[in-house]
């Protein structure tokens, strides 16, 4: 039998940890300037500080790391994990091309992959390649990025919270959890896509806390936070990595495009009614 009060304890010691052990990343990337300093380690060690955390609150309640659902789970889940943020990036990035928010086909993006790639040739050989490439076996490093967060939102912090609220309230939760962390590098720092800090906060936020839904329900449907990993890996990679730089600006496209602009934020409300609406499906917390 659950205790709420000590499952509600531990939820609160994570928070506290959470962010005491990202406060030290956090000083790094603010003080050096940007998120692409320190060769990328400054931004992979605040990555990886949920997962610490939730290990360390583990240990202080006498549980063991295995209790963060690290078993593999039906293999249907981790393939929707992969394609479900395709699937909600491609309905978004359709209707910015649609409406010219922003213009499909950026000369920028395809002469940055034609010297990264450097074959030779048709520069097309190269961008192909490129986009090819990174669609795929992109997917390996985006996920062991993404794992470090993973382990702690959706590995300890989503069943924590399951234990003691709806699926309603643990995907809020989590989700308002989840975009708080990311306050201080978007306030003062630059992890923005140019639209002023207000605006791009706003759309953030309710983008986050509505994908929570998505990967609240795959984590406890499935019991694996490999769901998690995988859709937090799929997301990062394909918006940040594909359509995004595949978009040319057209004016105001930053107000309009990547995670810090209205129409993703929108089709993951769609996404987040859907998930909602098949919470009856998920087992019940025992």
């Amino acid at each position: 039998m659950v205790q709420p009060a000590r499952s509600r304890l531990q939820v609160l010691t994570y928070l506290i940890i959470v962010f005491a052990f990202s406060s030290f990343f956090y000083f790094l990337i603010l003080h050096s300037g940007s998120l692409g300093n320190g060769r990328g380690l400054y931004v992979l060690g605040l990555m990886w500080c949920p997962a610490l955390a939730g290990m360390l609150t583990l240990r202080l309640n006498g549980r063991g790391i295995s209790d963060l659902g690290w078993k593999w789970g039906e293999t249907k889940y981790q393939v929707r994990s992969w394609y479900i943020p395709i699937l909600y990036a491609s309905i978004a990035y359709a209707i910015v091309w649609i409406f010219h928010f922003g213009a499909f086909g950026n000369p920028e993006y395809y002469d940055s992959l034609t010297k990264t790639m450097h074959l030779g040739g048709s520069p097309w050989i190269s961008i192909v390649m490129g986009i090819a490439l990174t669609g795929t076996y992109g997917m390996i490093r985006s996920v062991s990025s993404a794992l470090g967060e993973e382990i702690g939102w959706r590995g300890f912090l989503v069943p924590e919270l399951s234990k003691t609220t709806s699926f309603t309230a643990t995907s809020l939760i989590s989700g308002i959890v989840w975009s708080l962390w990311h306050y201080p590098i978007l306030i003062y720092g630059d992890y923005n896509a140019g639209a002023p800090t207000w605006y791009g906060l706003t759309c953030f936020t309710v983008m986050v806390v509505s994908i929570s839904f998505v990967f609240a329900w795959m984590r406890l449907k499935s019991g694996s936070l490999w769901t998690g990993a995988i859709l937090h890996g799929s997301h990062n990679l394909y918006i940040q990595g594909i359509f995004t730089p595949l978009t040319r600006n057209t004016g105001k496209t930053a107000w309009y495009i990547d995670e810090f602009g209205c129409v993703l934020p929108l089709v993951a409300i769609f996404f987040a009614i859907y998930f909602w609406s098949k919470r009856r499906e998920l087992p019940v917390s025992s």
